[in-house]
């Protein structure tokens, strides 16, 4: 896919066999903030100065999305400890400026370029676009994290590659993040009151089912009319400007979320303007934007758990939650030769397949006898971490399998004797690259 590597700092363990086994909930904290890190000709900021201030005041949330994370990247890394941090993906004119600093483990992560960009305000110097991230609480809840930075500028080709740029974006949400708990923030340079961008707004927050987290916190959930006036905040703000003030107004910075098949409850709680904590010694703000703080509280499902997964940062993300959510498994199959090649399975009535056409199929009927065990080994194929072997086995015994052995194995079972599996999430392309279950309290 264009535009994306695999490069995060951490490189995380998934060979852990925990599942939530019973409906959990807890709150975390977001912060999308544009740093301002253009080198110091460019920018409207002093990221020399500022980003290392910057970098020593990131502690208190939980999870951060930056763009314009350029030149001065190492110093905004320099005084932060999140334990998962993606690397820089370049200066200027090499990289996006986009990074994440979290708290929660980054499963996957791919970068994609927008397709479209407006020459004017530099927006086709860097490849501008958005990083797709798949994120881990500790006690093993899912969610996928969007963190953009849309083309800038005010002209009508401005607005016409930012329509772009938010059909593309919620394109690849339609695609990959079905079913999953999401946030999408960061760097929209759009506001409700355009014609035009406030319109692309509305079709991404309706098409995906999103809440924002400003119109739903500072507005009552209602956004400001197409065509108004736009609610322009002041900057800076004045010493002593109160929180309520600071949230009236409309930035371009946006936090949209919603729910999943995973989650009865994922949603902001709370919205700040972070401007008081990130002002120099003058009372001056270390960037050109503002930093928005969101609470994210959430209740765990019940019904519907995605167990840990086993494989590589490799092919394509998939999730299959939105098919398999109250639907039943009829049938298994596993293609394999040296390696795994596809999975394919009836939930519901409907046949779910991944990966490619390769391997020796075999199947499983499960009707009444779900899958309650999954051995899964991984190895090396051309440099690339992929399924290697899968063994399927069910409640009454019955077991599948395909492909071959390797030393690095992992059993993933289901949380109870009355749980099954109904799907799978993870990567593929020609083979399987990286798969998970999702299991069902109805299976």
């Amino acid at each position: 896919m264009p535009g994306r590597f695999f490069n995060t700092i951490v490189v995380a363990s998934v060979l852990r066999a925990a599942v939530v086994t019973a409906a959990s909930s807890g709150s975390f904290k977001l912060l999308s903030y544009n740093v301002a890190g253009l080198p110091d000709i460019l920018s409207s900021s002093d990221p020399s100065t500022n980003t290392p201030l910057i970098s020593a005041r990131l502690g208190p949330y939980t999870v951060i999305n930056v763009e314009e994370d350029f030149n001065y990247h190492a110093a905004l890394y320099a005084s932060d400890s999140h334990t998962y941090r993606t690397a820089t993906s370049g200066g200027v004119p090499f990289g996006s400026g986009l990074n994440t600093l979290s708290n929660f483990e980054i499963i996957d992560e791919d970068r994609v370029k927008w397709n479209d960009c407006n020459l004017n305000d530099g927006d086709c110097l860097t490849p501008k676009g958005f990083m797709f991230m798949r994120l881990r609480t500790s006690d093993g809840t899912y969610f996928d994290l969007y963190n953009l930075h849309m083309d800038a500028g005010s002209d009508d080709g401005d607005r016409t590659a930012r329509k772009s740029n938010w059909a593309q974006v919620t394109a690849y949400a339609q695609a990959h993040s079905q079913g999953m708990p999401l946030i999408i923030m960061g760097d929209t340079n759009s506001r409700y009151s355009s014609d035009v961008d406030g319109t692309s707004v509305r079709t991404t927050v309706s098409t995906l089912g999103l809440t924002d987290a400003w119109v739903s916190l500072a507005r009552g959930g209602a956004a400001p009319a197409l065509g108004s006036t736009a609610l322009v905040c002041p900057f800076p703000f004045a010493s002593g400007t109160n929180q309520s003030t600071m949230v009236a107004c409309e930035t371009v910075d946006k936090v949209l979320v919603r729910a999943g098949s995973t989650t009865s409850v994922f949603a902001p709680t709370a919205f700040t303007n972070e401007n008081n904590a990130f002002l120099n010694s003058s009372g001056y703000p270390l960037s050109d934007h503002y930093p928005l703080a969101t609470t994210i509280s959430w209740t765990s499902s019940s019904s519907l758990v995605m167990g840990d997964s086993a494989g590589g940062p490799h092919g394509d993300v998939f999730s299959d939650l939105a098919a398999v959510s109250g639907a039943r498994m009829t049938s298994f199959t596993v293609r394999g030769g040296d390696r795994v090649d596809a999975v394919s399975y009836v939930v519901g009535g409907t046949t779910l397949s991944h990966g490619g056409s390769g391997g020796t199929a075999v199947t499983l009927n499960v009707t009444g006898d779900p899958i309650v065990s999954l051995k899964l080994c991984t190895g090396k194929k051309d440099d690339t971490t992929r399924v290697f072997y899968l063994l399927a086995t069910t409640k009454a015994g019955k077991t599948v399998q395909a492909g071959s052995t390797t030393s690095d194995c992992v059993t993933r079972s289901a949380p109870t004797t009355s749980w099954g599996l109904v799907g799978f999430w993870g990567r593929s392309g020609d083979e399987m690259d990286r798969l998970g279950p999702v299991w069902s309290a109805t299976p």
